[in-house]
């Protein structure tokens, strides 16, 4: 087991704590979308404030990782993969608040048949972000799992791109204002995006893995 922040003085626990802030936005946007389609906009909204809290809280918290890595001269043999791993990560995390807020601020109408397949697509998308984590705890802790977790993002992933595209097709064979129809396509595209976001980190994290193999 190759351990890559060890002796970094609590840096690693720095990076667990800012993946515990994705894995809570995770949770959060998968909650929020739970109330927004039972119509519990309270609770929606309390949803929403908390991840936008975490967004800032992670925003912090990355470049205070960032700041220890320059500062102390740590990793340097890795520290561009670190940093480049984080600033990916941080999209994932940016994409997740983007999307819930505009829920609250366009508010789509979404038909009641399409709502589990809505959720569905939530529930396939943040398993993607969920794993997209556990492969990047694993690259500092255990690299030889990273792939194993990064095979169950891939597939969380593929999930998402299927239930995104039945909600597409379902949605234009319906009788329904094409303005309609446009605005939940382009909504089931954003969660969907958001499991390509956690994609690209895997991308990353196999290549920075094998680079730390050699």
């Amino acid at each position: 087991m190759d351990i890559l922040l060890r002796n970094t003085h609590g840096l690693e626990r720095q990076i667990d704590d800012y993946l515990d802030l994705v894995i809570r936005g995770s949770l959060l946007f998968r909650e929020g979308l739970k109330c927004y389609c039972s119509g519990d906009l309270e609770h929606f909204s309390a949803n929403l404030r908390d991840l936008d809290a975490i967004e800032s809280t992670a925003d912090v918290q990355r470049r205070a990782i960032e700041t220890r890595l320059y500062s102390e001269t740590l990793i340097p043999e890795s520290r561009g993969d670190v940093l480049g791993l984080l600033e990916s990560i941080d999209r994932v995390l940016n994409r997740i608040a983007e999307t819930l807020t505009q829920f609250d601020v366009e508010m789509p109408d979404l038909i009641e048949e399409l709502k589990p397949l809505f959720l569905e697509l939530t529930d396939a998308s943040m398993a993607a972000v969920e794993s997209m984590v556990s492969a990047g705890r694993s690259y500092f802790r255990d690299p030889e799992r990273v792939r194993d977790h990064i095979n169950k993002a891939m597939f969380y992933e593929h999930e998402a791109d299927l239930r995104g595209d039945q909600i597409k097709r379902t949605v234009f064979r319906m009788d329904l204002d094409l303005s309609n129809k446009i605005h939940m396509r382009y909504f089931a595209f954003h969660i969907e995006g958001i499991s390509d976001e956690a994609e690209d980190v895997c991308d990353r994290l196999a290549i920075a893995t094998i680079k730390r193999s050699l």
